[in-house]
């Protein structure tokens, strides 16, 4: 009996050795495109961690200019439960934009509480309540990718809890929030965690090129998550006016002017978002995934046609020109 039960215990871990063996493992998350369809280095809108700031100790505390509060570095690096530093500058929110659940993220880590975000996010101050909640629903469908972490906290997210972030986030006060300067030189970068951009700690520049590189104006605010600390965009000598040509006329058919749909300021209109004042790698992240089919769901196939003949100069303009508004005037 016991040479039986041994037996039947072996052959069972042997089938179940087989079935771990031939389960399919998780899909891998995709690797961010470094160059475009046409050839072109579009690394700089796709930025892929490849450095690491040093590691502050978890216990220390931090503050930000103008805040009376305090946070221990563990508790800023906690993103479901982000630090709120000027809690009297915006409505209470609810519950999912400061503290998370499950997988997922409290909004107001990646977004910050002004909801001006960072560059490797949106920007969600002051977009349409009903344009957010249509974005989040295909983001749960899947016909909207952005698999680093919307797709898999929109998953997790309640109805309930998306139809109250959106309208917090609508309530919120867009602002200028990028800098942007034409130059023919910026300093070495590296991407570190978050996906965030961060000058080379040896120093040292190198040339622009054909990218666009958004560093913080304060790397040390900037990671405690300060939403008073904003960035600067360095984009090539001349972008802004090609730019402007596109948005403003369409250059000559080859798109359409933006105002169109997005209104005479570029603020947005009705549930279509603003674009003016925007984080320019995120726009052309957004440009390129409409083209590649990425982005999908009924609001984008109103993009299909404007970006069909777009190239990688004018993608790279577009954005140059559109972030240097100020969505505040």
């Amino acid at each position: 009996m016991k040479s039986t039960i041994l037996a039947l215990i072996l052959i069972a871990t042997a089938i179940l050795g087989v079935a771990a063996q031939q389960a399919p493992a998780p899909a891998p998350a995709a690797a961010a495109p470094t160059r475009s369809p046409a050839g072109a280095d579009i690394s700089w809108a796709f930025a892929a961690t490849n450095g690491a700031l040093p590691a502050e100790p978890p216990t220390t505390v931090n503050s930000v200019p103008g805040s009376t509060k305090t946070y221990l570095r563990s508790q800023i690096d906690d993103l479901n439960n982000p630090p709120d530093w000027f809690p009297n500058e915006h409505p209470a929110p609810p519950s999912i934009v400061i503290k998370g659940h499950d997988g997922a993220l409290a909004c107001g880590a990646c977004h910050l509480m002004s909801g001006l975000g960072h560059p490797e996010s949106s920007d969600l101050a002051g977009l349409p309540a009903e344009y957010f909640r249509r974005t989040m629903m295909d983001f749960k469908s899947g016909v909207r990718l952005e698999v680093n972490r919307m797709n898999t906290i929109s998953k997790v997210m309640s109805d309930e809890e998306i139809k109250q972030a959106a309208e917090w986030f609508a309530a919120l006060k867009p602002a200028k929030f990028t800098q942007v300067k034409e130059v023919t030189t910026v300093p070495k970068t590296f991407v570190g965690g978050g996906r965030m951009r961060y000058a080379a700690p040896e120093g040292g520049t190198e040339p622009l090129g054909k990218r666009i590189i958004t560093l913080p104006e304060d790397q040390s605010r900037v990671t405690k998550r300060d939403p008073h600390s904003g960035f600067i965009a360095y984009v090539p000598v001349g972008s802004i006016k090609k730019g402007e040509a596109l948005v403003t006329k369409g250059g000559n058919g080859k798109t359409i002017a933006c105002a169109i749909c997005h209104g005479d300021t570029l603020k947005g209109l009705g549930n279509v978002p603003g674009l003016a004042g925007r984080h320019p790698s995120y726009m052309a992240r957004q440009l390129y995934m409409f083209k590649d089919g990425r982005r999908n769901g009924g609001d984008a196939q109103l993009m299909k046609k404007p970006v069909a003949q777009l190239t990688d100069d004018d993608i790279l303009n577009i954005v140059a020109y559109l972030a240097s508004l100020d969505p505040a005037k």
